[in-house]
């Protein structure tokens, strides 16, 4: 632990108590320092969870405390501000996602980081599912022909659920990631078309994505879908692959209290039951699942720190998906489709 990053966490809601912490915690290269959170909840949560780490009352704090990295897992709406307040101190910086409420926001901490010259990333963790990275797997060794249509969804059934404004609304919170792994794919945006359905905070959206290169790309996201489809339908030339077993399952080990530290090797590997299919037509054949690998973001962006390779997710990303984000609030309070 001599040259790991000293790391803290900002924020011990359910974000940072169950996605960031056992992550931290878990990375070899990292030296997990404390939680900064003011509330008397969390900070009870923290002594009985995490023993072993303090809990600060601000950035400035655990800044002088000697972190060197922080994790930002607060509500939506403070992450900019959060963010250009660490970054100010000199610190590398972690954004969870929705990384801010729009661009404008997010081309501000884009910037203090680049001004500061400070490492700077968003916590986009799905890049790393186990479904997500067996479907880059398929396209890059052409499996499936000249990709044509990407289909993905976030579809849950929850309709005694109220969607907080932690999150920003379903379009922020699960818009994110969906975005983010499509631009991943299929590269650039020219066109997005969108409805939303809950107000401000949605809780349902569906969104077309017009890429540069000719593929499309149709996201779904809601909390409110009794019959959820697909987790991923690729559609190609030659052949289709189909995910349809629900979503990725570290989300479900952290939740049950599962962390890579315990199950090593173990950690990430989805059971054959949960494969994927490839499809021809009346003919069809499973495809072994890629590892999931949640585990490996933290300790690559220790090694960024210690200036031994990239950041995890570049800041232009972010900037790349929040201006698709916006772009699909635009339009679905126009009704048409918005050029980018």
């Amino acid at each position: 632990m001599s040259d790991a990053v000293r790391f803290g966490l900002v924020g011990f809601g359910s974000g940072g108590r169950i996605f960031h912490a056992p992550l931290l915690a878990s990375a070899k290269n990292v030296d997990f320092v404390g939680v900064v959170t003011k509330s008397p909840e969390r900070r009870a949560e923290l002594a009985t969870e995490r023993p072993g780490l303090t809990a600060f009352d601000s950035i400035a704090a655990i800044a002088e405390a000697g972190a060197e990295a922080v994790a930002i897992s607060t509500p939506a709406a403070t992450h900019a501000e959060l963010a250009r307040e660490a970054i100010a101190l000199g610190l590398a910086v972690v954004v969870d996602k929705p990384f801010a409420l729009d661009v404008e926001q997010a081309k501000s901490v884009v910037d203090a980081a680049a001004e500061k010259g400070t490492l700077l990333s968003a916590y986009q963790n799905r890049r790393w599912d186990s479904d997500f990275r067996t479907v880059q797997k398929l396209l890059a060794e052409g499996a499936l022909g000249t990709v044509r249509r990407f289909e993905s969804r976030f579809e849950r059934w929850a309709p005694e659920r109220k969607i907080g404004a932690a999150g920003g609304g379903t379009l922020l919170d699960f818009g994110s990631h969906l975005v983010d792994q499509a631009l991943l794919l299929h590269g650039p945006v020219a066109r997005v078309y969108a409805e939303l359905r809950g107000g401000e905070l949605d809780d349902d959206f569906f969104a077309a994505l017009h890429h540069v290169g000719g593929v499309e790309s149709h996201l779904w996201g809601s909390w409110r879908q009794a019959a959820p489809g697909p987790r991923f339908r690729v559609s190609g030339s030659t052949a289709a692959y189909v995910i349809d077993n629900g979503m990725d399952g570290q989300e479900a080990l952290l939740k049950a209290g599962k962390s890579p530290a315990g199950l090593g090797e173990r950690w990430g590997v989805e059971h054959e039951h949960l494969w994927g299919r490839i499809h021809r037509g009346e003919t069809s054949a499973p495809v072994p699942s890629e590892r999931g690998r949640w585990d490996t973001f933290y300790p690559a962006f220790a090694q960024a720190v210690r200036g031994d390779g990239p950041v995890p997710v570049e800041p232009v990303d972010t900037l790349r998906v929040m201006a698709v984000l916006d772009a699909a609030r635009q339009s679905a309070r126009t009704g048409e489709a918005i050029r980018l």
